[in-house]
C-alpha cells in the first residue's frame, strides 16, 4: 500500500495557522456588526467559514474594483457559493445559495498588472436577501446570522472535535492534527473549509446550526463508507496548497 505524503495536512495547518486566524475570536459574536449592505463574492467552489482564513487570488475587472472599494472601506466581503448550472451565466449574475459567509480582508497585496492576492478571515453567517445592481460587482442586502455558542454546549463541542480528529486518524493514521492551541470552532471550520469535500456537501456544512452540529454533520460524511474511500484516494496524493490560493 502506498504511503500518504500529507501534503494537504500541511497545507491544512499553514492555512489554519495564517496569521489573523479565527478572526472574529477577538471579540464575541454577538458584538459584531455586519453592514446590512455588503459586496458578494461567487465563486463554484469557495465557501469561508466563520473561524477560518482564505486565501484567495483576484483577478476579474469586476473583482479587483470590489477589492479597491473594500479596502477604502469597511474591508468586509460575503463570500458566497454559486448555484449548479451557473456557467451559462457567470458573466451575469447567476443564482447563488442564499447563505453565506462575511469575511475581514486582513492582508492584501496588490500585484503590479491590477490583480491582488488576499486572505479573508471569517466573520460571520449571513442570508441574503435582496441585491443592488448598481455596481459592475454584487452588493446584497444580507441579514446577520451569528452562531452563538452556548456554555453549556462547550463540552459537547470539545467532544465532537476528538471525535473528529479521531476520524481523520482511522482514515489516515499518523496524520498530523491541528495544533493544540486552536481554538475547537477554528479545528471545526478549517477542517469543513479545507478537507476534499464536494462544494454542496461544504455548503451544507456552511448552513448548519452552529459549529456543534457542523461537526457532527462533517463525522457522519467522513465515516461513511463512500467518503472514507473516497477522501482516502484523494489525500494520500493531495496537494491542494494550488486550490487555497487561487480562484483561476
Amino acid at each position: 500500500m502506498r504511503r500518504p505524503t500529507l501534503a494537504w495536512a500541511a497545507a491544512l495547518i499553514s492555512v489554519l495557522c495564517i496569521p489573523g486566524s479565527g478572526a472574529a475570536q477577538s471579540e464575541p459574536a454577538a458584538a459584531i456588526t455586519l453592514p446590512a449592505m455588503i459586496p458578494i463574492f461567487p465563486l463554484q467552489d469557495v465557501v469561508l467559514f466563520p473561524n477560518s482564513t482564505r486565501p484567495l487570488h483576484i483577478f476579474e475587472l469586476r473583482y479587483r474594483a470590489m477589492l479597491a472599494d473594500a479596502l477604502e472601506g469597511d474591508s468586509i466581503i460575503g463570500m458566497v457559493l454559486l448555484e449548479p448550472g451557473h456557467e451559462a451565466e457567470y458573466e451575469g449574475r447567476p443564482p447563488v445559495y442564499a447563505v453565506g459567509c462575511a469575511g475581514v480582508i486582513i492582508a492584501a497585496e496588490k500585484l503590479p498588472d491590477g490583480r491582488y492576492n488576499i486572505v479573508l478571515g471569517g466573520l460571520m453567517k449571513f442570508r441574503v436577501l435582496s441585491e443592488d445592481a448598481s455596481r459592475p460587482y454584487r452588493l446584497a442586502e444580507v441579514e446577520a446570522l451569528p452562531e452563538v455558542l452556548e456554555l453549556s454546549d462547550r463540552p459537547l463541542l470539545t467532544q465532537r472535535r476528538q471525535q473528529l480528529e479521531e476520524t481523520l486518524l482511522s482514515i489516515l493514521p499518523g496524520m498530523p492534527l491541528p495544533p493544540s492551541d486552536l481554538s475547537d470552532e477554528e479545528v471545526v471550520d478549517g477542517l469543513s473549509q479545507v478537507l476534499p469535500l464536494e462544494p454542496a456537501h461544504r455548503q451544507e456544512l456552511l448552513e448548519a446550526d452552529g459549529p456543534v452540529e457542523r461537526a457532527a454533520r462533517l463525522i457522519r460524511r467522513l465515516r461513511s463508507n463512500d467518503s472514507r474511500a473516497a477522501l482516502f484516494e484523494i489525500l494520500i496524493g493531495a496537494d491542494v496548497t494550488g486550490d487555497l490560493y487561487s480562484t483561476e
